[in-house]
């Protein structure tokens, strides 16, 4: 299957935990990062093409505030090739404001690789 990625990807150095937003519930751990979208470690399977409000939560050194709330939507999903019992799964940003934006932007520059 040729790429279709836009952006390139980074590995974030260490995980940084997503919650819905809207069930509060925890979706899973940020594990790559782009401009365009992240890629999430889950338990369970996410539906694809669906829209969710992500929550992610901060370090104090990527701002004041504690967490960053934005739209995103599956686009991919896949198991773990290591942990049978995780999932691997795509976002792409959907919604997101400048400012958080920004934050994503100190990500890729402090803990991706």
């Amino acid at each position: 299957m040729p790429e279709r990625r836009t952006a390139p990807r980074k590995k974030v150095s260490f995980y940084m935990r997503v919650l819905n937003d809207d069930t509060q519930e925890i979706l899973g751990q940020m594990v790559e990062i782009s401009m365009v979208g992240l890629r999430l470690e889950t338990v369970e399977p996410v539906p694809l093409q669906k829209d969710y409000y992500l929550r992610l939560e901060l370090t104090p050194d990527l701002g004041s505030i504690p967490y960053i709330v934005f739209l995103a939507r599956s686009k991919w999903i896949k198991p773990d090739d290591i942990q049978p019992n995780l999932y691997q799964v795509g976002f792409e940003f959907v919604e997101i404001l400048p400012e958080d934006r920004q934050v994503f932007q100190r990500i890729l520059e402090k803990y991706a690789a």
